[in-house]
């Protein structure tokens, strides 16, 4: 009964769709009586379900559509295949970075990780990042999920851009952490900055990464 009485309470408040109410109640008075008990609840629920879901959904455009596809000139740049050197932790990294628009456009996926032909000493990494924008909030997001596992992936970044710049900050549980990605349209080039705050409360970097176009 507690289901039923949802039903009719959004319909109530779905435009053009008052009747769904009396449907419930149709349905109740002539398959819900209290001698049936709870045997005809099981029965008639799939049924219930079967009409009023998919007339929901039909008469409400933000569950039945998906929103037009975000464009942002600046994410623009980043899609492509690129070399990745520079510095993690003091250490020489050699990365790839393979980045394109996914999920309706409302993501730019970026697929990370450490090459083939790196040093054998080199640690391997990989992570993938999506990249997006909550037009609501006015900010950009983005998530990291990498090797390190479900732990890592659970905060998101939030960014604001300035210029060829978007800086984001991650509010992880043991500080802060701040990734930049800023374009340089005249070298057709990316750094990446990310620093963290050490035990005595100091930014430092945490790895300085340098994006070229990858050679065809």
């Amino acid at each position: 009964m507690f289901f039923l009485s949802q039903v009719d309470f959004l319909w109530d408040r779905s435009v053009g769709c008052v009747a769904a109410g009396d449907l419930a109640h149709d349905f109740r008075k002539t398959f819900l009586p209290e001698a049936k008990g709870r045997s005809s609840m099981k029965t008639i629920l799939p049924i219930v379900l079967l009409v009023v879901f998919p007339a929901l959904l039909a008469s409400s455009p933000s569950l039945a559509q998906a929103p037009a596809g975000w464009h942002d000139n600046l994410a623009d740049q980043i899609t492509g295949t690129w070399k990745v050197e520079g510095k993690v932790l003091r250490r020489d990294a050699h990365h790839e970075v393979n980045a394109e628009w996914v999920l309706n456009h409302q993501f730019v996926r970026i697929h990370e990780k450490t090459t083939a032909d790196a040093p054998a000493s080199e640690n391997r990494y990989e992570a993938i990042w999506f990249l997006g924008y909550d037009a609501i909030s006015e900010r950009y997001v983005l998530h990291l999920i990498d090797i390190f596992g479900g732990r890592f992936s659970e905060t998101p970044g939030y960014g604001t851009r300035n210029g060829n710049e978007i800086r984001f900050v991650f509010e992880y549980p043991d500080g802060p952490f701040h990734t930049a990605f800023r374009w340089s349209p005249e070298n057709n080039s990316w750094q990446w900055l990310l620093e963290q705050k050490d035990k005595d409360g100091k930014w430092t970097t945490f790895a300085d990464l340098r994006l070229t176009p990858a050679l065809k």
